[in-house]
């Protein structure tokens, strides 16, 4: 059994499992309602009207807000980048320790590069077409679109491989849901938190979720003289890592299970 054969295997399971399939629309759908109901129009409207407040003191207010509040529908996608991914792809791992299928594997030859392409593709192509979702949700369009495409996917990859380490390391599913879960809590909501503080966003900035919100700012014309490539090469070193991980660890663990 070959790459071709695993990815098709994971195509049907996920196909075959609604719940998978909801996670890769429900955060692009939040994002749309983010979209549709955050207007900061709304939000300053009528305080022109306010005692000593001018028309041009609430233009002025209204910049700032655009200026230096996070963009949510950005923030969602680095949240499905660095939190619904994770779980997923180890949960993948975990059925096929669970039903032997991963000593079977091994047993057939099937290298580390092989069996990781085989599963994780499955959810990296899912995962692009809620990442074009977002890119329209978000209004990028031109050169701003592929750069966002790029950042979203390495991100993505970084998941991918994060979650396939976690899930080998895992004796079941339920196991690697619960050392799942505090990744992709640190993973997706520390970059969040890290939209507000400055010092937690020190602490992660060489983590690659944590890299996305740097182009998400770039993008997002918060801080125009960011190198992008700095930021995608924290990215792809983190892919690295851990694609070097999962190898140790699918050699050392596989045929124990």
């Amino acid at each position: 059994m070959g790459y071709k054969a695993i990815f098709k295997k994971q195509t049907k399971l996920i196909i075959k499992n609604p719940t998978i399939l909801v996670s890769f629309a429900l955060f692009p759908a939040v994002a749309f309602l983010i979209s549709l109901f955050i207007d900061f129009d709304s939000m300053t409207a009528g305080m022109e009207y306010l005692d000593g407040m001018s028309y041009e003191m609430v233009v002025t207010i209204r910049t700032m807000m655009e200026g230096t509040m996070p963009n949510l529908t950005t923030m969602m996608a680095n949240m499905f980048a660095g939190m619904a991914l994770i779980p997923v792809v180890a949960g993948f791992i975990a059925e096929d320790i669970e039903k032997k299928s991963l000593r079977f594997l091994m047993m057939a030859g099937v290298k580390p590069m092989p069996y990781l392409l085989g599963v994780g593709n499955v959810v990296f192509v899912a995962a692009f077409f809620s990442t074009i979702a977002f890119a329209f949700i978000d209004g990028f369009y031109g050169v701003n679109f592929w750069i966002f495409i790029g950042a979203m996917m390495s991100g993505v990859a970084g998941s991918i491989v994060l979650g396939a380490t976690i899930g080998i390391l895992a004796k079941n599913q339920q196991a690697a849901s619960s050392l799942a879960m505090p990744a992709a809590m640190l993973f997706g909501v520390g970059p969040m938190i890290a939209q507000f503080n400055d010092t937690v966003a020190n602490g992660l900035r060489f983590i690659y979720t944590q890299q996305l919100n740097v182009v998400a700012d770039y993008l997002n014309g918060v801080s125009a003289d960011i190198p992008l490539w700095q930021s995608f090469a924290i990215m792809w070193a983190n892919v690295l890592v851990l694609g070097v991980l999962f190898a140790v660890v699918y050699k050392a663990k596989g045929l124990k299970r």
